[in-house]
């Protein structure tokens, strides 16, 4: 596909789709991880003289209705403390021409505001290719997702690219799903092992071992362990059976912390998973099991880590994922770590210089592990027959 390298956009209107869904919380964000990585991107830009027109959404808000507290003035508000020699603009609405003025950054509201964004509509993407003369798709975020502002504007736009931060997203998950340096280990947490059994199955037949926590481990466990009350997916027991039998190298956990009670000052104790009461809870990972795993991970060359496993919101049962994660972190090999909780996990641990790579989106790495083709991916591979240094 076509880099934001490869094309000559001195002097040009540069629109660029970022991921700044951050999270907020009383009008304050309380994790500027994905505007950072949007970052290089557009400065890239903007130190080719250019316009550059920032797309995004934040949140999930109804179509067609504004919401004050999803508006992407409070992203303009923090660029301008952090850009500081850039004029920067906040448009509420979506314009029909912008006039040019070089080194300049246009901020558009949030596109899940507009009517037709999740339906990818062309005419709407036709209202944002008008903009500009290069578009740029650096949303990795959001390339599972066929919208209106990302792969109907891919298809519109006169130029369409890959910019920086979508680029190297894919670099280092290619380096990990197509020959990875062995032993290869895959940690997979989570509440639901319904929509995982693809990426299981996937990484059960590259990985040396996958280890499996949360919710997903709890309904392997059922099989043939009374689990009491633990979060698990029954009608997933059987077909999680056949996936445990078609492969030796799932790791489940062989003892767990328990609760009577589900809540933040519970008190746990420590049980084998064949011995759990039916009024128990599992909750975390017992130390012996975690410390377990983390002799797997320390001989590890290759390791990706999605979902933390266990309730690690709360103090108390956090130690089974923070074992996991320092095992991680002191690993010398390549690491790979993405997913929302994920990137918590690895900001309350502070080991985030620790990995060699953490991505920026969910459901687009999962997608993208388990193999699956994206429309957005395909369009911009399509778009490369356009002429380098336009």
């Amino acid at each position: 596909m076509i880099k934001i390298t490869d094309l000559n956009i001195n002097n040009k209107r540069v629109l660029i789709r970022s991921d700044l869904n951050v999270p907020i919380k009383n009008k304050t964000i309380k994790s500027y991880a994905r505007i950072e990585a949007s970052l290089p991107t557009i400065k890239y830009a903007l130190s080719k003289n250019s316009q550059v027109i920032l797309l995004s959404h934040l949140g999930r808000p109804i179509e067609g209705k504004y919401d004050e507290n999803l508006s992407l003035k409070i992203i303009s508000l923090y660029l301008k403390k952090i850009l500081k020699n850039i004029e920067i603009i906040f448009i509420k609405d979506i314009p029909e021409k912008i006039e040019f003025k070089e080194k300049t950054l246009i901020i558009l509201e949030n596109v899940r505001f507009n009517i037709g964004e999740k339906n990818n509509s062309t005419e709407l993407a036709k209202k944002y290719a008008n903009l500009c003369d290069v578009f740029v798709m650096d949303a990795f975020g959001c390339i599972h997702r066929s919208h209106a502002s990302t792969h109907s504007l891919a298809k519109q736009a006169n130029k369409t690219c890959a910019g920086l931060l979508l680029i190297q997203e894919l670099k280092y998950l290619k380096k990990a799903l197509i020959n990875p340096i062995r032993p290869m280990v895959s940690i997979v947490g989570g509440a639901k092992i319904s929509t995982k059994f693809g990426i299981l199955d996937k990484l059960l037949q590259i990985s040396d071992y996958v280890i499996v926590g949360g919710g997903i481990a709890n309904t392997f466990l059922a099989i043939n362990n009374n689990i009491g009350k633990s979060l698990h997916e029954s009608k997933f027991i059987n077909k999680a059976k056949i996936l445990k039998q078609k492969y030796n190298n799932l790791i489940l956990p062989h003892d767990s912390k328990v609760v009577s009670e589900f809540h933040e000052n519970a008190d746990f104790i420590t049980k084998k998973v064949f011995n759990i009461s039916n009024n128990e809870e599992i909750i975390d990972f017992g130390n012996e099991s975690a410390i377990k795993m983390a002799k797997i991970i320390k001989k590890a060359k290759t390791i990706l880590w999605n979902g933390p496993v266990g309730v690690f919101e709360f103090k108390k049962f956090r130690e089974g994922t923070e074992i996991i994660a320092k095992a991680i972190a002191k690993n010398k090999g390549l690491s790979i770590a993405g997913g929302g909780d994920t990137l918590a996990a690895i900001e309350m641990f502070k080991i985030k210089n620790k990995l060699s790579y953490i991505s920026t989106g969910g459901g687009a790495f999962l997608k993208l592990i388990e193999g699956n083709t994206l429309p957005i991916i395909e369009e911009l591979e399509k778009r490369s027959t356009f002429k380098k240094k336009e």
